[in-house]
Order: C-alpha cells, then structure tokens, then sequence
C-alpha cells in the first residue's frame, strides 16, 4: 500500500483494517453489472485447486487454495497477488472458469496445468477452446531470485535455462510470465488464445501493488484482485 493510503487494497487483512478491505471489495463488486457473489481462499503458495460448486463454497474464504474452477453463474473466483503472477482462463463451450495464484513457488508445482486438468475433469473442458489471460506481475526485467528458486525450476522443468538471465553469482533475473504461458501450451491451450498483460508491477507501483518494493519502502503493502466469472 502507497504511503498515502488512498489505494483500493483488496486483500492483506494482517497489514490493513478489515472494514477497509470489505469497503474496498464492495465497491469493486460493484464495477459489475448483476448481484455477484465472490470466491476466494487463503492463499499458501501451493498447488491446491478448489471446485467452488455452490454459492455455500464460494462463500468460504478461509480454505486453503491457491486455484479455484466454477462453472456457476454470478460467482466471481478470484486471486489475490502482489507479483505473483494471476492467470485467468475461460472455456467459452462449457461456461467454466478458473482464477490462479502462480508465484514461483506454484510456478514450480505446475498450479497451472493442475487447474487446467481440473477444468478437464470436472466440466469437460477442452484446452484447445479455452481463452487464458497472464495479467500483471513481476516480469524478468526486475525480478531477480537466488539459488533456492534457480535450483527448483531446474528440477522441475528442463530447459529451464529460457525463463532465466543471470545477474550475479548464483541469481538471475526470471520470466514467471513465460513459464505460466509454456504451461497453458503444453496443456493444449492455444498461444494465439493466450493474452499477457505488458505491465510490471515492480516498475508500475503507480498502478499496482507490488510486495518486493512496497513491502521494504513502507512496511506493507496492499493485494491485487484477478477475477473471472459467467453472467
């Protein structure tokens, strides 16, 4: 969150008070034509993917998952994410719907392709007629990790070396943005039916909430909200 606190935070009840947040999300709601209902969960960098099968389910917000697939009308699933990169995908055939939490660390567990296989399992989506959107993150030309992340992409995906730049001994810049997209592809999602948004939120805080930077400068900071839902 900005110094000034006129930002529309929408997540991070540790570092903003709760009637702010439930302010914020309500006049976000309310950007929406139609009564909606919003789905989201407590986020833990996994790999867990919630079916939201009924307004019941959508309601409860304290579960642990970090994807979560609808098929409901008038239920928004949403992600919350600060950097990490949010990926929305769509089935326009079966009316399904997915909002994903990919950091790095769900980046590396394929949270993706799980959410995908999901989709697959539950609605009967197609990969191949889905619509997929990257939205704003912290892109390779900032966001520079260490051995920990370096070490885990190389063990789960060889050829990892094309999301990496090396910066200094034993970092590298990293394309999270890149990763998520070759998942979507190897899943069977068309790259031609894949959108990424061209923002930074390191470089762009006056538009975005970004953890690394806001986080040193003034000791919090606030949550994005990725949506998508059916009408």
């Amino acid at each position: 969150m900005s110094s000034d606190g006129g930002d529309l935070n929408l997540a991070g009840f540790d570092e903003d008070a709760a009637e702010n947040i439930h302010e914020n999300r309500r006049r976000f709601l309310n950007v929406f034509d139609g009564n909606y209902t919003l789905a989201s969960s407590w986020q833990v960098h996994g790999d867990g993917v919630k079916v939201v099968k009924t307004i019941e389910d959508a309601a409860k917000s304290d579960e642990k998952f970090d994807a979560l697939i609808s098929d409901l009308s008038h239920v928004l699933v949403g992600v919350k994410t600060a950097d990490c990169v949010p990926v929305l995908i769509g089935d326009p055939k079966n009316k399904a719907f997915a909002a994903v939490h990919a950091g790095w660390r769900g980046s590396v567990q394929s949270i993706v392709r799980k959410a995908v296989d999901k989709m697959t399992g539950t609605f009967g989506s197609e990969p191949a007629t889905m619509i997929a959107a990257i939205g704003p993150a912290a892109l390779c030309g900032n966001y520079e990790i260490g051995r920990e992340v370096i070490d885990a992409f190389a063990a789960a995906f060889p050829g990892c070396e094309k999301y990496l730049s090396p910066t200094r001994e034993g970092h590298s810049l990293i394309d999270l943005h890149l990763a998520n997209e070759d998942q979507l592809i190897a899943c069977g999602v068309k790259r031609e039916n894949i959108y990424k948004a061209p923002f930074c939120t390191m470089e762009r805080t006056d538009l975005f909430f970004s953890y690394r930077v806001e986080k040193s400068r003034f000791g919090k900071t606030g949550r994005l909200m990725s949506v998508i839902g059916l009408e």
